[in-house]
This record gives structure tokens, sequence and C-alpha cells, in this order.
């Protein structure tokens, strides 16, 4: 049976130029984009962890629809907020515990994407 080797959540965004300058802060390098000048797709990565920036058309956020949460697991969640603490993100959780055993952080990045950094509390 084939194997999937990774996964790249691809971020609705509304101006490409806004997230990365966003993601940069969070420590995230850009890969690749579509155009050199008003790119409209992009990607970035932090280690081994890869997202894509896709501008959407303004008419696309009319609809009331929940923004996507994308989960990455770290290796220090506490080094990681520390982090971004310094960047003074707005909408950033404190780390803790949750019921189902991981301890992790919430953001959301200036497009109402979540991001959750987590790690298995078990461990």
């Amino acid at each position: 049976m084939a194997e999937i080797l990774a996964v790249q959540p691809v971020l609705m965004v509304r101006d490409v130029a806004r997230a990365l300058s966003f993601y940069r802060r969070l420590g995230f390098e850009q890969t690749f984009s579509d155009r050199t000048r008003n790119a409209r797709y992009a990607g970035i990565r932090h280690g081994s962890c890869e997202l894509h920036l896709q501008r959407h058309d303004p008419l696309e956020w009319t609809y009331p629809v929940d923004r996507p949460t994308t989960r990455f697991v770290v290796d220090d969640v506490d080094a990681l907020h520390a982090n971004f603490l310094k960047t003074r993100i707005q909408y950033l959780t404190k780390p803790a515990t949750t019921p189902w055993g991981t301890y992790e952080f919430h953001l959301q990045d200036p497009d109402g994407n979540g991001l959750q950094f987590y790690r298995d509390s078990r461990d």
C-alpha cells in the first residue's frame, strides 16, 4: 500500500505579503512564491513542517464559516511559547494540559486561521 509522506495545509489569506510577514515572526521561512511581487500563493517552512498560503478574493470572506485549525507537534511547548511571546502576537493562549492528554497553546494568524502547538503530556 502507498504511504502518505507529508501533509502541507493550504491556508486562506487575504494578503500573502501580510501573512508572510506574520509567519516570519513565528520563525517560518519562505520557500517559494508564484510571483516576485504581489504573490497569490507561497510556501513557508519551519523545520520539516511546511504550510502554503493562498490569497482568496474578498467575496470569499463574506460567507460565515469557521477558519481551519492546524496542529503542530513540537518538542518544547514552553520554549516555543516564550519565543512567540517576544513577538507580541495577539490571540496567544497560555500553555495548558488538556483533558485528552496534551500540553498545548493556541494562536490565530491575521486571517483567523487557528494554529495549535502541542506535545503529548504523558511524555
